[in-house]
């Protein structure tokens, strides 16, 4: 069903974005393709500007899903996707950024090779490929396709992946850092010309009367302690991989620590503009059957031809930004970090083929998970879910290997904590009551995994510690 209704204007602004996309990506590829570290890292040769625009539009995908919660919590949208990965990005920026970029590895599986074992190192590559899956944005690029077009999903996810890979699969890091500076302007451009329109034809003081009392709460009508749970899963920006990636390509380690507290600036910028246009909506559109689809339908009634066509382009570019980087993440992992192990041959030609070949297979594997689970918020439940319990510990104390464990014991702490989410997962699936799953004893997968991860590094530790007492932890 077509949401937005484009001019003739709007559609050669959409077109002129793709071709300009293009061209970029294609730049980058001229420059990226002589050696395995050009492809994947850039040379590591990422300034300040860069870092900043590329890490911000790569982490910030989830657009539709922001609308969502801001039409239906308000303000507490902010505190739930904003305030918590705020503070874990400053706690990654003081804490771990100097050490991933002081080891000049290329990736968290790198990482993981070096610190542990072989068997540890490709059970945590694979759990790094899921992890870095771009299946919930390829989703979000096809629903934006569908609302200017009517196309049915299918289609729409395979037109919009296609897109995707394209420039990646040519031009590696270096195009995807290209085309995110341009998407970075497009996404702020598009929500400051949505207000643009709104704040001078109602004001803020509109707001205030025409909004439910909680939308303008912290914690928008939910209990704190659903907001406190939010705190928790922002630890994922711990083991994002794409604050380690952009760590890993800066010139120096002190681009990426000022590059990650200047994002920050820029998250609350964009957030506070996200926040305040759902609010709008929910104010203008108080009715509406799907949330997901306030920022469109905020659009369609207050935007003019051009302006759409311009707005549609900021939202397109916020999805397809973190959908390219993704891609590119969960594509190095499945080539170089576990095929290139596999076959043994990790010659820059060899790398940068498994790579390329990694690239497709995600796009692929992406695509079949959005038609098993065709819903943004429970892509990243299940992600979020099944893996971050597995990797938090063991990538977090790889960097300080006082704390860091056996190979055979992070091993044994991995497994059983995705073990344990993924059986809990299950089982509350299968005995959902009233179509809500229902998990054992009532406790959410992840924490139930986390656990038993932390309770595994405690026993670990006190094993260390009794039989080397003379010696660091982890040694």
């Amino acid at each position: 069903m077509t949401l937005l209704h484009f001019s003739t204007a709007d559609w050669l602004i959409v077109f002129a974005y793709l071709l300009f996309l293009f061209v970029l990506g294609f730049r980058g590829a001229r420059l990226s393709r002589s050696t395995s570290e050009e492809f994947i890292l850039g040379g590591r040769m990422l300034t300040l500007p860069g870092f900043v625009m590329a890490l911000v539009s790569t982490w910030y995908g989830g657009i539709l899903g922001v609308g969502e919660f801001s039409y239906m919590y308000g303000i507490a949208n902010w505190f739930v996707f904003g305030l918590p990965y705020y503070i874990f990005a400053i706690v990654f920026a003081v804490f771990f950024a100097r050490r991933v970029r002081d080891s000049r590895l290329y990736s968290i599986p790198d990482q993981l090779y070096a610190t542990y074992d072989r068997k540890t190192g490709l059970l945590g590559s694979i759990f790094v490929f899921f992890n870095s899956s771009p299946a919930p944005y390829i989703l979000m690029l096809a629903v934006l396709l569908q609302v200017v077009t009517g196309w049915a999903l299918l289609p729409s996810l395979l037109i919009g992946t296609a897109v995707t890979i394209v420039y990646v699969y040519t031009g590696g890091f270096r195009a995807v850092v290209k085309t995110d500076i341009l998407q970075f302007a497009l996404m702020f451009i598009g929500f400051f010309l949505l207000l643009l329109f709104l704040i001078p034809e109602h004001g803020l003081g509109f707001l205030a009367d025409a909004l439910p009392s909680e939308h303008l709460t912290v914690t928008g009508g939910n209990s704190w302690q659903y907001i406190l749970v939010w705190f928790f899963i922002a630890l994922w920006t711990l083991v994002a991989p794409q604050f380690h990636q952009f760590t890993l390509s800066a010139k120096t380690p002190q681009i990426a620590q000022k590059g990650i507290v200047v994002s920050v600036l820029c998250w609350f910028v964009f957030d506070s503009i996200t926040t305040l246009s759902g609010l709008y909506a929910r104010a203008l559109l108080p009715e509406l059957s799907a949330p997901s689809m306030a920022y469109p339908l905020l659009a369609e009634q207050v935007l003019p031809g051009v302006a759409k066509g311009i707005f549609f382009v900021g939202m397109l570019a916020t999805v397809m930004s973190t959908t390219d980087g993704l891609t590119f993440i969960a594509g190095l992992t499945a080539g170089r970090d576990i095929l290139s192990v596999l076959t043994g041959r990790r010659d820059d030609r060899s790398v940068t083929r498994y790579t390329q070949l990694g690239i497709l297979f995600t796009a692929v594997l992406s695509i079949a998970a959005v038609l098993v689970f065709p819903s943004v918020i429970n892509l990243w439940y299940v992600i979020g879910t099944l893996f971050i319990p597995a990797l938090l510990l063991p990538l977090i104390t790889s960097y300080y290997p006082r704390w860091a464990l056996t190979g055979s014991w992070t091993f044994t702490a991995m497994l059983a904590g995705f073990s344990v989410s993924c059986l809990s997962l299950v089982l509350g699936h299968v005995y959902r009551i009233d179509e809500v799953p229902h998990y054992p004893f009532d406790i959410e997968p992840m924490y139930g995994g986390l656990t038993l991860t932390i309770l595994i590094y405690l026993a670990g530790l006190l094993r260390t510690k009794r039989t080397h007492p003379s010696k660091p932890m982890g040694v």
